[in-house]
């Protein structure tokens, strides 16, 4: 009788790379009345947007959602194309980033609070939301009312600086600054740093990063894609060009892709063109 001896099949992860999240109370915060996911989500939206909105929507809430962050998992895209990216979705409905005054007594401090909805709303119902999150009261800490917050915040920080209930110096105090200055501190001895060639990314690592242009479904964080890059690197070792390879990944995608990474990965092991 023969024996059957599969073979072990590679086991896909359940999840994209962990994503950067904010401090306890800041991040990405969801607005109610979500409609479920849809393969025609974002397609009005330009590629860029579309691409960024399809990242944004998939980040749970408490995901760190300033430039910095977003750019460091966004492979196509740099620091100025997420911040344009970002106030093009503010004004096409989808994202509101406000300002709060938050905290107790003296010691308080605006905070930016960011509100992302895949369903695109109009002002009227955002300033309805906003007006209602500023009443409801912050676990921890005592956020002013809607007078104080929701005004639209042009930053992209995190949070600001403390706002404590001390003055400014006055002329006198100032004057007195300017006739005696504070010591200057000790010159530091620069550092020689190696100069280091920037490496180009692999025709596999660029094709996976460009998936999610193909389709929203398919964004891969750039964690993501270091991950699968071993994959695809074989794909392309078989012959396959970038065009080919976003055709084969993206065909009769069903209508929700839970684990972008997963579901990649499991293509790229199924898919897999004969040497």
């Amino acid at each position: 009788m023969a024996t059957e001896h599969p073979s072990p099949a590679l086991r896909a992860p359940a999840s994209s790379r962990p994503y950067a999240k904010a401090r306890p109370g800041y991040g990405k915060r969801t607005a109610p009345g979500q409609r479920p996911p849809r393969a025609d989500d974002f397609v009005l939206l330009p590629e860029r947007e579309r691409y960024i909105a399809g990242y944004l929507d998939r980040l749970p809430d408490g995901s760190a959602m300033d430039i910095k962050s977003l750019a460091a998992h966004l492979p196509p895209y740099g620091q100025m194309a997420v911040s344009s990216a970002l106030k093009a979705l503010g004004v096409a409905g989808h994202l509101r980033r406000v300002r709060c005054l938050a905290g107790e007594r003296d010691q308080v401090r605006w905070v930016s609070r960011t509100y992302w909805s895949r369903t695109a709303h109009d002002n009227e119902w955002w300033d309805a939301f906003l007006t209602a999150e500023g009443n409801r009261p912050t676990p921890g800490s005592r956020t002013r009312p809607a007078g104080r917050c929701g005004s639209p915040d042009h930053g992209h920080a995190l949070d600001r600086a403390p706002v404590t209930g001390h003055r400014a110096p006055g002329p006198a105090a100032a004057a007195s600054e300017a006739a005696h200055p504070a010591p200057a501190a000790p010159a530091v001895p620069g550092q020689r740093t190696a100069a280091t060639t920037p490496v180009e990314p692999s025709p596999a690592y660029l094709a996976l990063a460009r998936l999610g242009r193909t389709d929203t479904r398919l964004v891969l964080s750039a964690a993501d894609c270091r991950v699968l890059e071993p994959l695809a690197a074989t794909w392309f070792a078989r012959g396959v060009d970038a065009d080919y390879f976003a055709q084969a990944l993206a065909a009769g995608l069903p209508a929700q892709v839970a684990s972008p990474v997963g579901f990649v990965r499991r293509r790229l092991v199924d898919k897999l063109p004969p040497t």
